[in-house]
């Protein structure tokens, strides 16, 4: 069987646990070299250990490939710095940015508090923002010296992110800004061989177990749909040579299913020709309304 990311070099963050271990391993397996990035946190972010990564980087090299732990902090610029040239410097360049690494910190949103939404955002959308920038920096200056690139981004969005959830109000923001974000890289990398795509996942991990009671494993070993490794094949063709024709999309993925998420459109549209006076706007409003879609309903109503 070919192995279809052979000679890839790949960082993954949040790869001590969960989706992100999936996926260091899957990478391994199809023959890329892969940085284990995990600060080593609890599900809400507290705390470090130098363990989990450790322990991915060991499972790689007991199935004959190349791994690196590395434990910087994905939302801190000079970490992340610090760890794309690591990786350069270690493996000799890099050719795909996983960006996973992420907590839970829920709560309705009336009792939210400020430094809740500030770690949560600050893991979430700035931790996407941090590797990656590096890493594009990198691969414009490759593609100006006349290089050739074929890089990737992969970014981790939610189904909270594209329709919300009830409780999460902080983490959807931020995983709906974090595919925003993919589009816009999407649009401006393209130009230096880059292609950038977003998942949003749904699988049995330390975030969701506690709050999706029904995603324990089948005891009568039927397919479990909700194993976290059903996300990373994916994730490694999207990061493969073989994906370089897709970019822009957010793919929403389950179990056995693979999708696209539509995202915000433009809709139906009433033009008056002229300023609208406000005793007009309700009938105008009711009628593209009327027009258009019932949106989707957010998760737990």
């Amino acid at each position: 069987m070919s192995k279809i990311c052979e000679g890839r070099i790949v960082i993954v963050t949040g790869a001590g646990r969960g989706i992100g271990r999936a996926h260091a391993l899957e990478f391994a397996r199809q023959g890329a070299r892969v940085v284990v990035n995990d600060l080593g946190g609890e599900a809400d972010g507290q705390g470090s250990s130098s363990g989990p990564a450790d322990e991915v980087v060991e499972e790689i090299r007991a199935i004959g490939g190349e791994a690196l732990a590395n434990r910087a902090d994905v939302a801190d610029w000079e970490q992340t710095k610090a760890l794309v040239a690591e990786t350069i410097e270690t493996f000799g360049g890099l050719d795909v940015v996983v960006n996973n690494a992420g907590f839970l910190r829920d709560r309705m949103f009336v009792s939210a508090e400020e430094d809740e939404f500030d770690a949560v955002m600050r893991v979430h959308l700035k931790g996407h923002f941090c590797t990656s920038r590096h890493a594009a920096e990198y691969w414009r200056n490759q593609s100006k010296a006349g290089q050739p690139v074929d890089a990737r981004i992969i970014n981790t969005s939610s189904g909270a992110g594209l329709q919300g959830a009830v409780g999460q109000s902080v983490y959807s923001a931020a995983k709906g800004g974090i595919a925003s974000l993919t589009l816009v890289q999407a649009a401006e990398l393209g130009r230096y061989g880059v292609t950038a795509n977003a998942i949003a996942p749904a699988a049995r991990t330390r975030m969701t177990e506690a709050i999706f009671t029904d995603m324990a494993a089948p005891e009568d070993g039927a397919f479990d749909a909700n194993d976290p490794a059903n996300v990373s094949p994916l994730v490694t063709w999207l990061g493969s040579k073989e994906s370089r024709d897709v970019t822009g999309r957010v793919f929403e993925v389950k179990g056995g299913l693979i999708g696209t998420s539509d995202g915000w459109r433009d809709g139906p549209t009433v033009d008056k020709g002229a300023r609208w006076e406000p005793d007009e706007v309700g009938a105008a409003v009711h009628e593209v309304i009327e027009k258009s879609p019932v949106p989707q309903k957010v998760f737990g109503t």
